[in-house]
């Protein structure tokens, strides 16, 4: 019986994965960033340009949403640590997606290398 740990490493031995490092030209040359967390995670931060579509609705978001629906885009997906980005980019590329990468590490690694993120602001009561 596989176990989730399985199936991570066998997706991220399936897509490919751009190194947190490296993640801010492959940010600046995709045509969509997908965060892949759920909508608490992404309201307590993300990052800059990104979308929020939980990975449990991935494959019914992106077949009911036009501008996704094209192969050919090329898409950047992160979560918290890579492991859902990296489940996500595979589902993707057995879509027929052709030019999707996963960040290493995730929201965890690029907050840590003092990446820039959005956070939602909360509202005042004065």
């Amino acid at each position: 019986m596989k176990t989730a740990h399985d199936l991570v490493l066998a997706a991220k031995a399936q897509c490919t994965e751009v190194a947190v490092e490296h993640a801010p030209d492959a940010l600046r040359s995709v045509e969509v960033i997908i965060d892949v967390r759920e909508a608490d995670e992404y309201a307590a931060g993300h990052l800059a340009g990104s979308i929020n579509i939980p990975r449990g609705l991935l494959e019914f978001k992106l077949s009911g949403t036009p501008e996704l629906e094209r192969r050919d885009i090329s898409a950047l997906l992160y979560c918290k640590t890579g492991g859902r980005s990296a489940l996500a980019a595979a589902t993707m590329q057995s879509m027929g997606y052709l030019h999707v990468v996963s960040m290493a590490g995730g929201y965890d690694a690029w907050v840590t290398g003092d990446g820039a993120v959005i956070k939602a602001s909360q509202p005042t009561f004065d």
